[in-house]
C-alpha cells in the first residue's frame, strides 16, 4: 500500500524558514519523481515543484523559485521542501506524492505564515 506522511509543518513568521519531510512506503522510490502540492483554504491543490527519481533534475512553480529547494535521500525513501523566505500566501496544507500521481495520499502539513 502506498503511504505518504509528511511532517515539519508549522507556524513561521514572513521571511522564515522551515523544512517539510515526507517518508514514503509501499513502492519502490528511487523509481520514481516526486512532487510537492500544496492547498489553502478555499484553493484548489496546487503543485509546487518537482524532483526526478535520481535528484538531479527539479523544477518549480514561477511563485517559489529561489525560495523553496526538493531533494530527496533515496536510501531512506524521503522527500524534503526547503522553504526559505517565507511569505503570507504560502501559508497551505503541503502534500507530496510520486509522479505520476498515486491516488493514495498523506494526511498532508500545516504551514502558517504569520507575524
Amino acid at each position: 500500500q502506498v503511504q505518504f506522511v509528511e511532517s515539519g509543518g508549522g507556524l513561521v513568521q514572513p521571511g522564515g524558514s522551515l523544512r517539510l519531510s515526507c517518508v514514503v512506503s509501499g513502492y519502490i522510490f528511487s523509481a520514481y519523481g516526486m512532487s510537492w502540492y500544496r492547498q489553502a483554504p478555499g484553493k484548489e491543490r496546487e503543485l509546487v515543484g518537482s524532483i526526478d527519481s535520481t535528484g538531479f533534475r527539479r523544477t518549480y512553480e514561477d511563485s517559489v523559485k529561489g525560495r523553496f529547494t526538493i531533494s530527496r535521500d533515496n536510501g531512506k525513501n524521503v522527500v524534503y521542501l526547503q522553504m526559505n523566505g517565507l511569505k503570507p500566501e504560502d501559508a497551505a496544507v503541503y502534500y507530496c506524492n510520486r509522479r505520476p500521481a498515486s491516488s493514495s495520499w498523506g494526511q498532508g502539513t500545516q504551514v502558517t505564515v504569520s507575524s
